[in-house]
C-alpha cells in the first residue's frame, strides 16, 4: 500500500509538472517576444493607444460631437502651421455640417468614425454597433468620397465585442495616449503645460473640435513642439498598417519585421 501511495504521488507530481512547466515557459517566451504574456491567458482586445516610434512623429486627433464654432479657426491654425490632423466625428455632426466636412477633407485632414449617435458601445449588440458604424461610414464616404479607416469609441468605452466588430468591418480602433483635458475647460495655459510636459514620440493626442480653449492652446503648442523636433502627422502616417502587435496591457502598437 505504501508503494502504491508513493507511486501515485510521484506520478501525480510528474503530471502536474508536465502541465505547469510548459505553460510557465511559454508565458515567458511570449512575454519576451511580444511583451504581453498576460494576453495569452485573457485574450483582451484593445485599440491602439500609442505607437512605438523613436522618430518624434505624433498625431493630433480631435473629436467632434457638438457645435462647430471653432472649426474654421482650427483649420486656419493647421493651415498656417502646415500640419495634418485626424478628426473623429459622430454621424449627427456630419449631417449637420456637411460643408465643413467637405472642407476638412479637401484640406487633407482625415475623418474617422465616431459612431452615429455617440452611444455607450458596451451596451450595444453586435448588429446595433454595425449599424452605428456603417451609417456614419456611409455619410463620410458620400460627403468626401473616402471611406474612413479609423474608429474611436465614444467615451473611450469598449470591450472585446466592440473591438472585434470594428475590425471585422475593416476599421482600426483608436484610443489616445495623451488627453489634453480641453473638455474640462481648465484654461489655455494648463492645456499647454499638460501636453508639452507629457508628450513623447508616437503619442496620440486627444482634443475636441468645439472646446473653447483648444484653438488658443494649439496656437502655442504646435509651433513649440515643432521647435522641439516633433512632427505632427495624421493617424494614417503614424500607425503601422500591417505586421504589428498591440500590447494588451497598455495599447502600444509595436512593429514586427516588415511593418509599414
Amino acid at each position: 500500500m505504501k508503494f502504491i501511495s508513493s507511486f501515485n504521488k510521484k506520478n501525480l507530481m510528474l503530471i502536474l509538472l508536465l502541465i505547469i512547466v510548459p505553460v510557465f515557459i511559454s508565458g515567458f517566451i511570449v512575454g519576451d517576444k511580444y511583451g504581453e504574456s498576460i494576453a495569452v491567458l485573457n485574450q483582451r482586445k484593445v485599440p491602439i493607444y500609442k505607437v512605438d516610434r523613436t522618430n518624434n512623429l505624433i498625431s493630433l486627433t480631435l473629436d467632434g460631437t457638438w457645435g462647430a464654432t471653432h472649426t474654421e479657426e482650427l483649420l486656419e491654425i493647421f493651415r498656417e502651421n502646415d500640419i495634418k490632423v485626424t478628426f473623429f466625428f459622430a454621424g449627427y455632426w456630419l449631417k449637420k455640417y456637411p460643408s465643413l466636412v467637405k472642407k476638412i477633407a479637401m484640406e487633407g485632414h482625415e475623418i474617422g468614425n465616431h459612431t452615429y449617435s455617440h452611444p455607450h458601445c458596451n451596451n450595444l449588440t453586435k448588429e446595433e454597433l454595425k449599424k452605428e458604424l456603417e451609417k456614419t461610414s456611409n455619410l463620410i464616404n458620400n460627403l468626401t468620397g473616402i471611406r474612413p479607416v479609423f474608429f474611436r469609441p465614444p467615451f473611450g468605452e469598449y470591450n472585446n465585442l466592440v473591438v472585434e466588430t470594428a475590425r471585422e468591418l475593416g476599421y482600426i480602433p483608436i484610443q489616445w495616449s495623451l488627453d489634453s483635458l480641453d473638455w474640462q475647460e481648465p484654461g489655455v495655459e494648463k492645456i499647454i503645460e499638460r501636453i508639452e510636459s507629457m508628450v513623447s514620440s508616437g503619442d496620440i493626442i486627444l482634443m475636441h473640435n468645439n472646446a473653447p480653449d483648444t484653438p488658443d492652446a494649439l496656437k502655442k503648442i504646435i509651433p513649440n513642439l515643432k521647435k522641439k523636433g516633433f512632427e505632427f502627422v495624421a493617424l494614417s502616417n503614424l500607425v503601422y498598417k500591417d505586421n504589428y502587435l498591440i500590447q494588451s496591457h497598455n495599447g502600444l502598437q509595436i512593429k514586427l519585421n516588415g511593418s509599414k
